[in-house]
């Protein structure tokens, strides 16, 4: 589905199981810069809004509630992203504000959260570097929760490397990048096609396989 569609129906289902303040945060607060996240970064790399919680609420050292704009939270793994614009952060006059938003971030850290902070500036200018970063930080973390439990350590960092790079991977790739031979990386590599994490890409006449692609639906530990 497209993302308009879906971000819609993601939306909707949180407003639905909201109320009050929290209710209001999410009419109000869920602005342009998440949905600039959402639709640049998110949804191109993961296909899905599943276990992404928008202005999610947490009560503070202090017994008051705070919002961020985005948690992930996916078993004992949990990421807090905060998409941050630059104006507010160098002005005398929001130097409390700044000092109480940088307290809650520590305190976020206290809490297991990890917390990545989004500029606006280079989610409008260099989206495509947003991505690269966060998809070397998560990759980790979605192997870990693969559906495919009984995937070999090999497979599992082949698929995490898949995810790294960020392109298509050819058997001298992997020969390098894991010091083994040429029919070892191969055997991997069909594999992880059997199995619907890859897809072999065919040379322009169709004859023979010149690499391999990662199934970005497949590696998602949520399809």
């Amino acid at each position: 589905m497209e993302f308009a569609e879906e971000h819609e129906k993601w939306l909707k289902k949180h407003l639905r199981a909201s109320k009050g303040e929290h209710k209001s945060r999410l009419q109000r607060g869920h602005g342009h810069g998440e949905r600039l996240f959402l639709k640049q970064v998110w949804w191109p790399m993961m296909g899905s809004f599943d276990h992404l919680h928008p202005e999610y609420e947490v009560v503070d050292w202090r017994g008051n509630p705070f919002y961020i704009d985005l948690v992930w939270q996916r078993g004992a793994t949990r990421f807090a992203f905060e998409i941050k614009g630059y104006g507010p952060h160098v002005q005398n006059t929001d130097r409390i504000r700044y000092r109480r938003e940088l307290n809650r971030e520590t305190f976020l850290q206290v809490l297991g959260y990890r917390v990545v902070s989004i500029p606006y500036d280079e989610l409008e200018e260099k989206p495509q570097l947003i991505a690269s970063l966060l998809q070397s930080l998560l990759a980790p973390y979605l192997v870990t929760h693969t559906q495919e439990q009984n995937m070999t350590r090999l497979e599992r960092e082949l698929l995490h490397y898949a995810f790294r790079s960020n392109k298509n991977i050819r058997p001298a790739d992997v020969m390098k990048e894991f010091h083994i031979n040429r029919r070892t990386a191969v055997k991997y590599l069909k594999r992880l096609c059997d199995v619907g994490k890859l897809r072999p890409v065919v040379s322009g006449k169709g004859i023979r396989i010149v690499s391999y692609e990662l199934i970005r639906s497949a590696f998602n530990p949520f399809l």
